[in-house]
Parts: structure tokens; C-alpha cells; sequence
């Protein structure tokens, strides 16, 4: 790990734990000592041991789209791609860091780099449209509630809402007018490297014209024969988010307050929508803030700051724990090799 890489780690954590120490003072009064008295360690555990299952079905779901598509990769091998990728995330901004880790670990599978491409974004649509779909279902069944937040938080909604339909629209243009959306792809290319003048940029073009055949190879392989993986992944999908939105409910249980199921997912959709913008490596801080703002309205204020805590701890600051120990070995592997 380079410098570079290090300091964004010390920023990320810097900046969140400053957050949450402002939120526990905040928040901190007589009765906090109360709810601390009654956690229940087994809950927090369990919320834990939901963080491992969510790793599982994310890596079941590259599994199966890879097999899709022809390919064999080991179970072992997308568990350990996956939780390496959660360090990378957690130090770029909006979590987004991690594709390239992917993508890489499914080359070193014997996979064409195209196709490991096509894979890793598929997976993303996959996100999207079911982020988009629960969104959408939320406004429907729990409209009052959103616009009750604020209207700051419902421009965010409506703002992320939109850069996921906009992200759809264009992979799915891309994959149906492939030669349009390449020629345009190059020319935004060709123009960087005439402002540049970077000869770097060349070899960047070169390896787009062939990668992007190669992607687009992926996509039609999914729309085809390849139709198992999109099913099999969505169904993957689908738990893994709901294994990623129910951690909060078990926490809540932990404090001793009820899980707020409705609300605790809706919010935790709305965070999610939120982390996606590219503010902050990790969405350190905004995560922290969003969920304060969010579980305010449902959760007692002697206990919302240790919440937020228990939340990040095992949301995020775990994803850091276990993210150094894939990476180390991976590292490993490649050092051998």
C-alpha cells in the first residue's frame, strides 16, 4: 500500500470518527447510561455475523454471473475478491474504488479482462435497478414519511434517483448501439489526449478500442446464453441488500428499542442512495450524518449517538478490518507468483 493509499485511510477514519464523537456528544445525556446497561451482546453479534452473509451472497452472485458466461471461479476466490474490495471502497470517494479490484481478481481467474468487466458492471446495474425499484416502492408506500424529511434530504432522493436511471440508460444504449456509444467513447478520448498531450493517453486509447469490443462481447454473452446469470444474480442481489439493510433493525434490537423495520430499511435505502455520491472516501462523515438525520425521527436521542456508533463500527469500520486482511493476501499470492 502506498503512501497515497494511507493517507486516504487516515482521512477516512479521521473525518468519521471526528463526525461520530460530535454526534455521541451531542446526544449524550442521563439516560444514555441506561440503554448502555441494557445492550444485548448477542444481537450485536448476530449483526455481525450478517456482515459474513452479505460477503457470502456477494460473492455467490459473481460466482454464478461468471459461470454464465463460461467461467470457473472458485468460491474461495470471489469471497476473498469481494471482502479485498471493501478496503478500496472505503477509501475512495462514494465507495466506488472497488470494480477495479474485482475486475482484477477475475483476470487472475483466467478470465478475459472484457468479460471480467461485463461482470463487475452488471453487477452494478443490478444494484441500480434494485435500489431504483425499492426507491420507487418506497415513495409509494411511505411517501408522507420521505417528505416529512426535509427538503434537502428528498433533493438528494430525487437527485441520486436520477444519476442511477441516467447510469442504466447509458449501459444500456451502450449495449444496444455499441458502435455508436464506442465512437463516442473515442472521441471523448482523442479530445483528452490533443489537451493533454500525454503520451500515456495513447496507450489508454488503445487498450479502450480492444477492451471495449471485449465488454460488449460480455453484454451480449449476458443477453444471450448468459440470461442464467442476470436471474441467479438479481436473486443474490436482492438478499444481499436486504442482509445489508436489516443490520440496523438487529442493532436496534441490541439497544433494547424495536427493530422499526419499515422505517430503519427505508432509511437505510435513502443512505444508500446518499454513500453512492462521490463526496467523501467511504462517504465518511455524510453515511454518519444521513443516518443521524434519518433515525432521529424514530430513535430515542439519549441513544441515537451509540447507535450510530455500533452502526458504523460494523458497517464500515470492520469493512476496513477485513478489507486489509484479503489484501494482504492477495498480496501474497502475487508475490509468490
Amino acid at each position: 500500500m502506498d503512501k497515497t493509499q494511507k493517507n486516504w485511510i487516515y482521512f477516512s477514519l479521521a473525518f468519521s470518527m471526528a463526525i461520530l464523537v460530535f454526534i455521541l456528544l451531542s446526544t449524550f445525556n442521563e439516560d444514555t447510561l441506561l440503554y448502555l446497561t441494557d445492550i444485548n451482546i448477542w444481537f450485536l453479534l448476530f449483526a455481525i455475523f450478517l456482515r459474513f452473509v452479505s460477503f457470502s451472497l456477494w460473492a455467490a452472485r459473481i460466482k454464478v454471473m461468471a459461470a454464465s458466461l463460461g467461467y470457473h471461479v472458485k468460491y474461495s476466490h470471489c469471497y476473498n475478491m469481494v471482502v479485498a474490495n471493501l478496503l478500496i471502497g472505503a477509501i475512495t470517494p462514494g465507495q466506488a474504488g472497488g470494480e477495479p479490484v474485482r475486475i482484477h481478481e477475475l483476470y487472475k481467474a483466467d478470465m478475459p479482462l472484457g468479460d471480467a468487466t461485463a461482470v463487475v458492471i452488471m453487477e452494478r446495474v443490478l444494484d441500480a435497478v434494485i435500489l431504483v425499484g425499492l426507491t420507487i416502492f418506497s415513495l409509494f408506500i411511505m411517501g408522507k414519511i420521505i417528505w416529512d424529511m426535509g427538503e434537502g434530504i428528498v433533493f438528494i432522493i430525487f437527485f441520486s434517483l436520477g444519476i442511477l436511471i441516467l447510469f442504466i440508460g447509458i449501459l444500456i444504449l451502450a449495449a444496444k448501439y455499441p458502435g455508436l456509444a464506442k465512437a463516442k467513447i473515442m472521441q471523448f478520448l482523442h479530445w483528452i489526449e490533443i489537451k493533454m498531450k500525454h503520451p500515456g493517453i495513447h496507450k489508454i486509447i488503445a487498450s479502450t478500442d480492444v477492451e471495449f469490443d471485449n465488454f460488449c462481447s460480455g453484454i451480449t454473452a449476458f443477453t444471450s446464453h448468459g440470461k442464467k446469470g442476470i436471474a441467479l444474480g438479481s436473486f443474490f442481489s436482492i438478499l444481499f441488500w436486504f442482509s445489508e439493510f436489516i443490520v440496523a433493525s438487529v442493532i436496534l434490537m441490541g439497544l433494547g428499542l424495536p427493530p422499526c423495520v419499515s422505517q430503519s430499511i427505508l432509511s437505510q435505502i435513502v443512505i444508500a442512495l446518499i454513500s453512492m455520491l462521490p463526496l467523501t472516501p467511504g462517504a465518511s462523515g455524510i453515511a454518519e450524518i444521513s443516518a443521524t438525520s434519518l433515525y432521529a425521527l424514530f430513535v430515542p436521542t439519549a441513544v441515537l449517538g451509540v447507535f450510530i456508533i455500533l452502526w458504523r463500527l460494523i458497517m464500515f469500520y470492520l469493512n476496513i478490518v477485513f478489507g486489509v486482511i484479503a489484501t494482504v493476501l492477495i498480496f501474497k499470492r502475487e508475490i509468490s507468483t
